[in-house]
């Protein structure tokens, strides 16, 4: 598979896509906060039979790193352009954490844009601005830059997603940096933490929620939110974190193709 990276503008901020260019119908897929793209390219690579679409977020990746507008509405417009763009009919739509948050949000807003909804890690908003807080200090307190990749591995560890962040590290002219602003990362939590509760409740497509054994959710948070939706269908990934794309692949991975294919011609 070539993946080849494409933009669109969005008020004024560059949304940068990569495209699969795939024969089959648009997936378009968003990843969480402090994410981009790449990390993505292995599940866009596993979806051979369609054409995935993986967005940058503004504030992440290629795309505009310090955006002025960092409202969730903001995030729709990006997306909805990307849509519009790109797809000739509704999409399905996929997105981790953040990106779920935004995707269930697009549904919400534009209905006649999605046709099938996966929500890996997700919920209507939660956290608190302490919290997001003390996620701005952790990021602030990488010693960019990062002479090397190895330097980067060790102080950031070596899980899946230390792994993909030290990925996807930009290389300028003194080292590695991170491709997000950690101030524009807590603006962003902090929107995402305002509960949209009525926007979840008025999503009709058919939904599957993914959850992980060892994600970020009580398990009051996630009964609620699958209760709450109108055609919610939930699965649960045993051995696997918030960032179950990465450290449960092959599961994350069957489950997706299922349910995109479902209705689809075999």
């Amino acid at each position: 598979m070539t993946l080849s990276r494409r933009a669109v503008d969005s008020e004024g901020v560059t949304i940068s896509y990569l495209d699969s260019g795939g024969p089959g119908p648009t997936v378009v897929i968003l990843h969480g906060l402090a994410g981009s793209a790449v990390e993505f390219i292995p599940t866009a690579e596993s979806l051979s039979d369609f054409r995935a679409l993986l967005v940058d977020q503004r504030g992440h990746g290629h795309s505009t790193r310090v955006p002025g507008d960092t409202s969730r509405a903001a995030f729709v417009a990006d997306i909805v352009r990307v849509i519009e763009a790109e797809a000739h009919g509704p999409v399905s739509l996929v997105g981790q954490s953040m990106g779920a948050h935004t995707a269930l949000m697009v549904a919400a807003a534009r209905p006649d844009l999605v046709e099938r909804l996966v929500l890996l890690e997700g919920g209507a908003g939660s956290g608190d601005r302490a919290e997001n807080a003390r996620l701005g200090d952790f990021f602030r307190s990488w010693p960019i830059p990062f002479i090397d990749a190895s330097a980067a591995r060790a102080h950031l560890g070596d899980g899946p997603l230390e792994r993909a962040w030290v990925a996807d590290l930009e290389n300028r002219h003194d080292g590695l940096h991170p491709r997000f602003d950690p101030d524009v990362m807590v603006q962003i939590i902090d929107a995402v933490a305002v509960p949209r509760w009525g926007e979840w409740e008025s999503v009709s497509v058919a939904t599957l929620v993914v959850y992980a054994n060892g994600g970020i959710f009580s398990e009051e948070d996630k009964a609620e939110f699958v209760r709450r939706g109108q055609h919610a269908q939930r699965i649960d990934v045993d051995e696997a974190s918030h960032d179950a794309h990465l450290d449960a692949f092959d599961r994350w991975v069957s489950l997706l193709q299922s349910f995109l294919h479902e209705g689809q011609p075999r």
